[in-house]
């Protein structure tokens, strides 16, 4: 077996592999040796069939194994011998096509290797991390966020017309073509107006309605409606409403904490103050990352694999094009070319991709079965009711699997410079944290 170089240049590579016919056919020689033990045949006794009946009977397509064997054989064999890495699936063409038995094969492998990624010295990378304690201010404006979510309603005066957000009590029995259908009556339903818990158009017509109004509202059930036999058809709701009352939060006291779990008022604001202590130390850090993200960006450099490039630019030029026209669900869409700013926006995720997960790689960085676990559980609760169709798919789709195990990794990589750089704490207030939150998503 040959293996010449054909191109070198900057990180493109080009070689030329030679398995010689001779090999080839030793190589299946090889295979029915050791197959020959096993093999029967009419006419002749376990293991005693002749080598060349079984040439003749399985040579050719074990000639076609042995080639592929071969070759995948050369490329390790040399990915190993270099230490060059693929930047993507290598191109292998076999370069005499008209390529008959007794032949020898003829491959051209080409790629593009990973670059070699300098090292770096992250204790002279200095960061700061913003530190902000909760506010009781904080603490009570979520407290008030809870006292209204749990809101009680209480009867408006008499003789009010009820507005979006009021409940309204009521009795309704609907019915199409004048018979009334199974499911469409109830009592003393309380219907909150503006919640969308009804069909649509149906909590519209009760706005302005009075405690003791009698209203027929007509409305169509949807042609998608989980009912087959509703879906479509046009319905008429005799309604009667009983009470109109009007939205009050709850009472910011000891029963409030009880209905969120908590022992009382006192320890349901010290969960708030570590909830919000979380949110400030999830953004901060959030924060801390870009900095320390930007500072490797201006602090390593070396050369990029344009094929790595130029696919995440037209990654991003797609992505963003989509952003900007959300009515467009499919990609039938003419071809998006990428800009300047894409080129320059790939370059540096790239070079960020390569650098975190050469350091992971040095450093044995790996994320463990548990983190995976917990991530796809994560993401399956998207999906209530069919979280065990979602573990099945991840577990039968390597890129989901990919998907979901890229940012654990590059989470844990980023922790690990932490640890090596310079961190200064300093105090900041919400609103400053907020600024440098913002700022992120302006750059």
């Amino acid at each position: 077996m040959q293996v010449n170089e054909t191109l070198n240049d900057g990180l493109k590579r080009g070689y030329h592999i030679t398995v010689t016919a001779d090999e080839l056919d030793a190589k299946v020689n090889e295979k029915l040796v050791e197959a020959q033990p096993t093999i029967e045949m009419k006419g002749f006794r376990k293991g005693k069939v002749p080598m060349s009946l079984l040439k003749k009977q399985f040579g050719q397509r074990l000639l076609g194994e042995v080639m592929q064997e071969s070759v995948d054989g050369a490329m390790n064999e040399h990915f190993e011998k270099t230490g060059d890495r693929p930047a993507m699936q290598p191109e292998v063409k076999m370069t005499n096509e008209d390529w008959k038995e007794g032949d020898d094969v003829e491959v051209d492998l080409n790629y593009e290797a990973l670059p070699d990624v300098p090292e770096f010295d992250a204790s002279e990378i200095t960061l700061e991390k913003l530190v902000v304690t909760p506010e009781e201010s904080a603490v009570d404006e979520a407290l008030g966020n809870l006292a209204e979510s749990a809101q009680n309603f209480e009867d408006r005066e008499e003789g009010a017309a009820a507005e979006d957000g009021d409940q309204v009590v009521i009795d309704f029995s609907g019915s199409i073509d004048g018979e009334v259908f199974e499911g469409g009556t109830a009592e003393d339903y309380p219907l909150t107006l503006g919640s969308n818990a009804f069909i649509p158009g149906f909590e519209e017509q009760l706005s302005g309605v009075k405690a003791g109004d009698e209203k027929d509202v007509t409305v169509s059930f949807p042609e998608d409606y989980n009912a087959a036999h509703l879906a479509g058809k046009e319905a008429v709701f005799a309604t009667k409403v009983k009470a109109v009352k009007k939205p009050v939060a709850a009472s910011i006291d000891d029963e409030l904490a009880k209905r969120y779990g908590a022992e009382d008022l006192e320890a349901l604001k010290g969960q708030i103050r570590d909830r919000l202590a979380a949110e400030y130390q999830g953004a901060a850090r959030q924060v801390m990352k870009r900095k320390l993200l930007d500072a490797l960006d201006e602090k390593v450099r070396f050369d990029l694999p344009p094929s790595l490039v130029d696919a995440e630019a037209k990654q991003i030029a797609h992505q963003l094009w989509h952003e900007e026209h959300p009515e467009v669900q499919g990609h039938d869409h003419d071809k998006i070319e990428p800009t300047d700013e894409h080129m320059k926006l790939a370059e540096r995720r790239v070079r960020l991709g390569l650098l975190l997960a050469e350091l992971g790689r040095k450093n044995e960085i790996q994320v463990t079965d548990a983190e995976m676990t917990q991530a796809v559980m994560n993401q399956a609760r998207q999906y209530p009711g069919q979280e065990r169709q979602f573990f099945e798919f991840v577990q039968q789709n390597p890129q989901m699997r990919q998907q979901l195990q890229a940012p654990i990794f590059e989470d844990k990589v980023v922790d690990y410079i932490f640890e090596l750089a310079k961190v200064e704490e300093k105090p900041a207030s919400k609103d400053e944290l907020e600024k440098a939150v913002e700022s992120l998503e302006e750059e």
